[in-house]
């Protein structure tokens, strides 16, 4: 249990670790302050007996001083609890809404191989269900465990100053309550780790759901993924239902432990009362505590059910913190102004023997080429070539395997992340807006930009019309992944996009493939705009998109098989030439 909570303390930064230890501190306050009832009720009773047995009046002063007692318990009890509660619930919820945005950032700069590795749904879990429970739970379990602990380890103190004897009674009590919270912990511990695993399960399929409807009513398929749903949710059902079930028992058994052994205060104290070794006031006071002694423990007892729950929370967050990020910094400090000698300049580009494979599936093979500052390279091949996982290379998405990619001399790996990815825009062919207004989607890598550069842009990516005929405007907000507009109307916001970004280096992964004829002109000339005074690799199916490049590759099974202009390669009547054939068959077919 303990060593749960200083991983957790662990894993909080230093402002909310403070906020936790802090919370300790004046929690013990609070336990001193509950312990003061003892005092206040110890006093009233010995007051009463005493007149009783003397047969003399009662003294007003001893109820002013139980009153007294009280009140400061009473009192201090409730601030010190506020305080508790309040840098508590502060220090959860910062440190997993802070875990979250530290999660991103390192996603930032992860290998692109990762998120193929790792499911959508487990990365949303672990930032979602498993921050939020950390959250949650994390805040409940260490109030109520840790309050528990404290409230009745300081009874216990107090009762010794009254009567060891009976002291020792509750000592026994409390060690069998934690012995037997031990087997709830062991209890729930394998289950907790299957809950979190069908958290991740059920929200990856969830997902998987909702992002291929139209797919699954296309090909009539909502029954079958339907019951594939209902039958992940079904099993997280079941593991809660489990958890629920383990929990149970083993709670009502600490329940019993606990209220016996009040009994077993109770009996020992009337015991050795009628043995006339305990005077009857400190019998009163001990029958007292025998009902207040166990009752923070208790509560607290149920709750250390979930601190497997934070463990696993913890351990799966700390994981993806400690994935070795892309060399994030470079080799030269970040600061530095060899570091950023060739930033938004147009440069040359050039892999030198660049190897790359997923897993152990070869896609780049020896791969070597020159792109020379402000020209146009066109890439083609057959599809699953290597075209985009080479241009992805370039742009250090991944790490080659083997060789180099240089930008103006230098190793990309030897810069910055992010001075060197200021030195790139992207247009790809599946184009993705947040759910966000207009402006902000185009505005999205310079947030601060202000409206009439938002508009230039707009106007340069041939958008502007058509967005200013939607009811709101630039304001409009567009569905998650831009489902409200048309695919030429997604790529024009796209290129808008790339336009304010204004990277020396542009990369077009087949943009215009699902354009419409009538969106094409629009789109071309949006194209045209963004390329000026530009370095622009593309990678395209059609001919009027390549036939003008400064120089076109061939790329089939991770190598250049081809490379040259336009009109060399034709006579060639390599791929390329056949690409071109069928092309043009396919321009002059008509109905």
């Amino acid at each position: 249990m303990f060593e749960t909570l200083i991983k957790f303390f662990k894993f909080c930064d230093a402002e909310n670790r403070k906020k936790f230890t802090g919370s300790i501190i004046v929690g013990i306050f609070n336990s001193l302050f509950m312990a003061l009832r003892i005092g206040a009720v110890a006093v009233m009773l010995r007051g009463v007996i005493a007149a009783a047995i003397d047969g003399t009046a009662f003294e007003m002063n001893t109820v002013w001083l139980s009153f007294a007692i009280m009140c400061v318990s009473i009192i201090g009890g409730i601030i010190t609890r506020k305080v508790t509660a309040m840098w508590q619930c502060e220090g959860g919820y910062r440190t997993c809404a802070k875990k979250r945005i530290e999660i991103a950032e390192h996603l930032r700069y992860l290998p692109m191989g990762y998120f193929n590795e790792n499911s959508l749904g487990e990365i949303t879990s672990v930032t979602t269900n498993t921050m939020e429970s950390v959250g949650d739970v994390a805040t409940r379990a260490v109030m109520m465990v840790f309050q528990g602990l404290l409230d009745t380890s300081l009874i216990i103190v107090m009762l010794f100053f009254f009567d060891w004897r009976i002291a020792l009674v509750a000592l026994a009590g409390f060690g069998l309550f934690e012995f037997v919270n031990l087997f709830m912990r062991i209890a729930v511990r394998d289950v907790s780790a299957e809950k979190i695993k069908a958290d991740a399960a059920e929200i990856g399929k969830v997902l998987e759901y909702i992002q291929g409807i139209a797919e699954v009513k296309a090909y009539n398929l909502a029954g079958k993924r339907r019951r594939e749903l209902n039958s992940v949710i079904e099993k997280r059902l079941k593991i809660l239902i489990k958890m629920e079930m383990r929990c149970i028992p083993v709670s009502n058994l600490q329940s019993l432990v606990a209220k016996f052994s009040g009994v077993a205060m109770m009996l020992a104290s009337l015991y050795f009362y009628l043995a006339g070794t305990m005077d009857l006031a400190n019998c009163s006071t001990m029958l007292v505590c025998s009902f207040m002694l166990f009752n923070a423990l208790e509560a607290g007892g149920n709750y250390s059910a979930l601190l497997r729950t934070i463990d696993i929370g913890v351990t799966k967050a700390s994981k993806i913190l400690a994935l070795p990020t892309m060399n994030i910094d470079g080799i030269d400090s970040p600061d530095s102004g060899d570091a950023k000698a060739a930033m938004k300049q147009l440069c040359n580009i050039e892999a030198q023997k660049i190897d790359f494979a997923y897993d152990k599936r070869k896609i780049i093979d020896n791969i070597s080429l020159k792109i020379p500052a402000n020209t146009t390279t066109a890439i083609v091949g057959p599809s699953g070539g290597g075209k985009t996982t080479f241009c992805h290379l370039l742009a250090r998405f991944w790490d080659v395997d083997k060789g180099t990619v240089s930008l103006g001399g230098k190793d990309v790996r030897d810069y910055n992340m992010d001075d060197l990815m200021k030195n790139f825009s992207f247009v790809f062919q599946n184009v993705y807006l947040f759910h966000d207004t207009i402006a902000n989607n185009i505005r999205f890598g310079e947030p601060d930009a202000p409206m009439e550069k938002v508009i230039a842009a707009a106007k340069k990516a041939c958008c502007h019309d058509f967005i200013s005929s939607l009811p709101n405007g630039y304001d409009t907000v567009i569905g998650e992944g831009g489902a409200s507009l048309s695919g030429g109307e997604k790529q024009r916001i796209s290129i808008a996009r790339a336009i304010m970004k204004d990277a020396p280096i542009i990369i077009l992964d087949e943009a215009t493939a699902n354009v419409d004829p009538e969106n094409e002109r629009e789109l071309m000339n949006a194209v045209t705009e963004l390329t000026k005074a530009k370095t622009v690799i593309m990678i395209a199916h059609r001919l009027k998109t390549v036939r003008n490049a400064d120089q076109i590759i061939v790329i089939d099974k991770g190598r250049i098989t081809e490379k040259g202009k336009h009109d060399e390669l034709v006579k060639k009547g390599g791929i390329y030439a056949r690409f071109i054939d069928s092309r043009k068959e396919a321009v002059s077919w008509k109905i």
